[in-house]
């Protein structure tokens, strides 16, 4: 495991490499993996690219974020004109359906709700709210209700997670009942246990995912020490 200076300075240059980010003034603390990120950026965006960028360092466990949301009072807005610009946002947005999202503003906290059929939908929602000025937080309740009704393929959703460069699929195990699917198991990181969840939503049909794999951090050490004497 890197020393905690080690992962604090990993993660605050790689927050500082982002372009969106390279301004902001964003404050990072480790201990033993995990990291806390503190500070004052202008947009909600800016809080999620600053979690998603730090989750990427290697080392990194898990991440906590307590970044606060500073608009401009130039750029204040009223609940109503949010409102507006949301649903303006959702009518541009293809990867969204408009009509069945409903819109929540108070003091520029905005709150989703409704029903989509695929999670991208439901990501896409959030993410073309959190890019506009004026919004201080995004609470996504949306829910999937997939009414596809063919049943779900195990073997694709092991083939994807196995397929895909940042993810160890030797320990991850994946369970299929009705439209549920849970995944049991290790990952060695928080971006990868994530990452795991991301690609099996892809799947047709899934309306619900249990994530309980566990994050450890020697876990990818201890797999390819077995790789290696079977190999060997």
């Amino acid at each position: 495991m890197k020393k905690n200076e080690i992962l604090q300075r990993d993660v605050l240059d790689a927050i500082k490499w982002e372009t969106q980010l390279n301004t902001s003034q964003i404050e990072v603390t480790a201990n033993n993996g995990i990291v806390t990120l503190k500070g004052i950026v202008d947009l909600p965006a800016k809080k999620i690219k600053a979690k998603d960028t730090a989750k990427q360092v290697p080392g990194v466990l898990e991440v906590f974020e307590n970044i606060q949301v500073k608009i401009n009072s130039r750029e204040q807005k009223n609940d109503c004109d949010i409102a507006q610009a949301v649903l303006n946002a959702f009518r541009w947005n293809w990867n969204t359906l408009n009509d069945s999202i409903e819109v929540k503003v108070e003091n520029g906290h905005v709150t989703l709700s409704g029903e989509l059929e695929w999670h991208y939908q439901k990501e896409a929602a959030a993410r073309a709210v959190t890019n506009l000025i004026g919004v201080k937080t995004v609470n996504n309740n949306i829910i999937i209700d997939s009414r596809l009704s063919h049943p779900i393929n195990k073997e694709i959703i092991k083939r994807a997670l196995k397929n895909h460069v940042a993810i160890h699929t030797a320990s991850i195990r994946v369970e299929v009942s009705g439209n549920e699917v849970t995944l049991e198991g290790a990952v060695d990181s928080r971006y990868q246990k994530e990452l795991a969840e991301k690609i099996t939503w892809k799947t047709p049909g899934v309306r619900n995912i249990k994530n309980n794999l566990k994050v450890i951090a020697e876990h990818i050490d201890k797999t390819l020490d077995v790789f290696y004497k079977m190999t060997h």
